[in-house]
């Protein structure tokens, strides 16, 4: 507890410090000035020239223009060595008092040696390689532009510090390559996936995130009231309900990546705001749209630069092979050799069962809804290479279309990786009465205490009643897939800026 004391007092007392230095540019000019204009990255200047030995470099007489937050800082006298970081990575800068100091700023130099660590810099010169063989700029002009105020941490480690990435992610980005990276791989792969869209004919599109009635998934939503048409109205939680009605209307291929919200508890795969990409296709059905995803999803690996074949907390995942398929029933049996199969056809006995497991029980208490229980405590941890589980009971399953062959079962899947749900899809039910008759159901159960239960959606319903094509729609958790494309944990290590509490 003392050194975390003294930990603040000291930083305290650097903050003042540069405050005052502060203080002191702004005596003499503009302290945070916007007329410098960098023309090189150090990345490329790396690629090009660092192939280069130094009589060549020396001869080519090359001048760059760099800017970016000096990181490493050697002072030597009458020359130092700093190093500035840019959005591309770093590069060297050699400083010498006599190169930099002339008629107008005779004292450049001795001002140089006060800036700190964190400051943004500008320089001007020409590129060299010193006695080590690192490029490095001759600096013949450097400029301050930012002011840091605060000491960059000196490294992050621990508990109380993997806080601080999330709480200060700008900070995280400076200092830590390994979540920057992060952080390309998940542009990287969105880009890919969006890609990946627009070559298969789907056309992108943007719906609304503030709902009338909230839909497209079971999910508690977050509420909010507009004040000009004074009416209640509720963030996302899932555009299906408004893709589907473009469906209606003749985009017969629509997708969106889209932010979904969901009041719901914070885990290591759960954030209150989300990212999904949702897509639909008509005249199509979920056998296609599982040949698809898988096809997306190995797009999003690929594009990124990552083998199929990678590893995730220490165990291989392999996309390369066709994911395998499995009924909820058979997922249920395959991972738990307790049940024999006339068992999880028994409501009651289920039921006992999640009972003596200590599992909560489903509000609705069905066949289906136990028989989702049951899996969801028995198999799906289990679930680690690429399973698609189909045939998912009709009463969890609102927006379902029920087989033909057994209307008790729905022509559903949802794509389990590594234990977790990574993408839910089915053929769409497009029948606008029994689509009523279920969202009387849904009704039902919200009455009954169901907060995740859907509300009746008399617009959506009226939309069915113009006429859907047979329809196939997914939605892919991006974030989760982004998990473990670049081997993370937690969610909160692939947003930006997870929620938290206050400090």
């Amino acid at each position: 507890m003392e050194n975390k004391e003294n930990q603040t007092v000291d930083e305290n007392s650097i903050i003042q410090e540069r405050r005052n230095k502060l203080t002191e540019l702004r005596k003499i000019g503009v302290a945070f000035p916007n007329n410098f204009n960098p023309k090189h990255e150090s990345s490329e200047l790396h690629k090009e020239y660092d192939g280069f030995d130094k009589p060549t470099l020396e001869e080519k007489n090359i001048e760059v223009v760099v800017a970016g937050r000096m990181m490493l800082k050697r002072v030597m006298g009458k020359a130092s060595f700093a190093t500035i970081q840019d959005r591309t990575g770093r590069i060297q800068l050699y400083v010498a008092r006599d190169l930099i100091n002339n008629e107008n700023n005779p004292e450049l130099y001795s001002s140089f040696k006060k800036w700190d660590m964190g400051d943004i810099i500008g320089a001007k010169g020409k590129l060299f390689k010193t006695n080590t063989d690192e490029l490095t700029i001759e600096v013949t002009e450097i400029c301050l532009l930012t002011k840091s105020l605060r000491p960059l941490p000196e490294k992050f480690h621990g508990l109380q510090d993997q806080e601080m990435k999330y709480r200060q992610r700008y900070v995280d980005l400076m200092v830590n390559q390994e979540t920057k990276d992060t952080f390309l791989t998940r542009s990287k792969a969105i880009q890919s996936i969006r890609e990946f869209m627009v070559n298969n004919k789907f056309l992108e599109v943007e719906t609304p995130m503030l709902h009338p009635i909230p839909g497209g998934a079971s999910a508690k939503p977050f509420v909010t009231h507009h004040n000009a048409l004074d009416m209640e109205m509720f963030m996302r939680i899932a555009p299906e309900l408004y893709l589907k009605r473009l469906v209606v209307g003749g985009f017969d291929r629509v997708f969106e990546i889209n932010r979904n919200f969901r009041n719901e508890g914070l885990s290591v795969r759960h954030n209150p705001e989300f990212t999904m990409m949702e897509f639909y296709a008509a005249y199509a059905d979920y056998q296609w749209l599982m040949t698809f995803t898988e096809e997306c999803i190995r797009s999003s690996i690929t594009g990124c630069g990552v083998d199929l074949k990678l590893t995730y907390q220490d165990k291989e995942i392999d996309f390369s092979q066709p994911f395998d398929r499995l009924t909820l029933v058979q997922a249920i049996e395959k991972y738990s050799d307790k049940f024999k199969s006339e068992d999880l056809l028994n409501a009651g006995f289920i039921e006992q069962t999640l009972q003596k497991m200590g599992e909560e029980l489903p509000p609705n208490r069905s066949l289906g809804s136990l028989q989702l229980a049951l899996f969801e405590a028995v198999s799906e941890e289990h679930l680690w290479n690429p399973t698609f589980i189909i045939d998912y009971p009709t009463e969890v399953s609102p927006l379902a279309r029920a087989s033909d062959n057994d209307p008790t079962i729905t022509e559903r899947f949802e794509l389990f990786i590594a234990g977790r749900e990574i993408a839910n899809g089915f053929s769409e039910l497009n029948d606008p009465e029994e689509q009523s008759e279920r969202f009387k159901k849904q009704v039902e159960q919200k009455e009954a205490g169901d907060d995740e239960a859907m509300y009746y959606d008399t617009d959506f319903i009226r939309a069915l009643e113009y006429g859907m094509p047979p329809t196939g729609g997914c939605g892919i958790g991006i974030d989760r897939l982004i998990m473990l494309i670049t081997n993370k944990p937690s969610i909160r290590d692939v947003i930006l800026f997870p929620h938290m509490r206050p400090e």
